[in-house]
């Protein structure tokens, strides 16, 4: 018997994918779980998010330093970058180019650099508080499979992350590298703003990369036990892994491969750039 778990307040289901979807990803993002309450079999799924809209005013260009590359690699670019406060229109628009347009309709508008730079500082940490995603939520409520044996994760839900899924498939990471060396000062910026005056957020961004890699492959459909209100997974272990690491194995088997395969890629490419700022 399966029923359908509600999407709630403290939760945890909108993804980054890739950095795209953890960078705007979105991979983040682009990449966070709801925890999730039961709600009667049949009832009817949220409405889509409408999307949003990022796009610059009609007959002002993007700036040149973060216009999307081509596929070839491209000469450093002297182009003045805009300041972080008014970035927004230059990243989205550069994103929905390296991704394609579907981004704009997972990306949230507003403080976007700031956004994924949170969400990414926060992937291995246990908590990612929902008001710093930088994308939409997935479509639908999270599925539970309600057994005589307990609950499960439902693997009908991986159609849910199919969209970011394709997302990533269809971003190549050399391009998404050479355009975040590129604009990589606007995400220091905001990485300091975040309290982190001497650190790196290159380093935080591969070290949250290695993080999700590292997250566990389960077999089959990692059992839940509801102790309150909300799901959680009965194996302390794999309740007790970072926020990244949990959105992976929520993801099923096969979505799990398909992100950590892209996430490799990206990887490769982030760690061959040398972005100052």
């Amino acid at each position: 018997m399966t029923s359908v778990a509600k999407k709630q307040r403290q939760s945890s289901d909108r993804w980054l994918v890739t950095i795209v979807v953890l960078l705007a990803l979105a991979a983040a993002g682009v990449l966070v779980w709801r925890k999730w309450a039961p709600t009667p079999a049949g009832a009817p799924a949220p409405a889509p998010a409408p999307a949003a809209s990022a796009a610059r005013p009609a007959g002002m260009p993007p700036s040149a330093a973060l216009a999307a590359p081509t596929a070839a690699p491209a000469p450093a670019s002297t182009a003045q970058l805009p300041a972080l406060d008014d970035s927004d229109a230059d990243v989205a628009a550069a994103l929905a180019g390296l991704a394609g347009g579907d981004l704009r309709a997972l990306l949230l508008p507003d403080q976007v650099v700031r956004r994924i730079v949170a969400t990414v500082d926060a992937l291995p940490r246990q908590a990612l508080p929902v008001r710093l995603l930088p994308l939409r939520t997935p479509r639908g409520a999270f599925l539970v499979a309600e057994q005589a044996g307990g609950a499960t994760i439902d693997p009908r839900n991986a159609a849910r992350y199919q969209p970011y899924l394709r997302l990533a498939a269809a971003t190549d990471p050399q391009a998404l590298a050479r355009w975040y060396a590129r604009a990589y000062p606007l995400f220091q910026q905001a990485y300091r703003e975040l309290g982190y005056p001497k650190g790196q957020f290159h380093d935080r961004l591969l070290a949250a990369i290695d993080d999700m890699l590292a997250a566990p492959e389960p077999a089959a459909p990692p059992a839940l036990v509801r102790p309150k209100v909300f799901y959680e997974f009965a194996d302390p272990g794999l309740e007790a892994r970072s926020a990244g690491q949990k959105l992976m194995i929520r993801l099923g088997p096969d979505g799990e491969a398909a992100a950590k395969a892209r996430l490799r890629a990206l990887r490769e490419a982030l760690a061959a750039v040398h972005p100052a700022g």
